[in-house]
């Protein structure tokens, strides 16, 4: 009986510089709180638009799926 192996090939990890791992993530929390923002707290007082609500109806459906109170 004969054995054929593959020829061995070693993964090597990417690597990232901390300049550049560090704007990514500065640049995904900028988005996500941009995000929480629009669409949980931008209503009434703290509203950056005012009585404008074309962002509250934009999102709005999702403001309930996730668990926010708009009424």
């Amino acid at each position: 009986m004969s054995s054929l192996s593959a020829p061995g090939t070693i993964a090597t990890p990417v690597v990232v510089p901390n300049a550049r791992a560090a704007l990514w993530l500065i640049g995904t929390a900028l988005l996500a709180l941009l995000a929480y923002y629009f669409i949980g707290v931008d209503q009434g007082a703290v509203s950056v638009f005012g009585n404008d609500m074309h962002i509250h109806e934009f999102v709005h459906d999702s403001r309930h799926f996730l668990g926010f109170p708009c009424h």
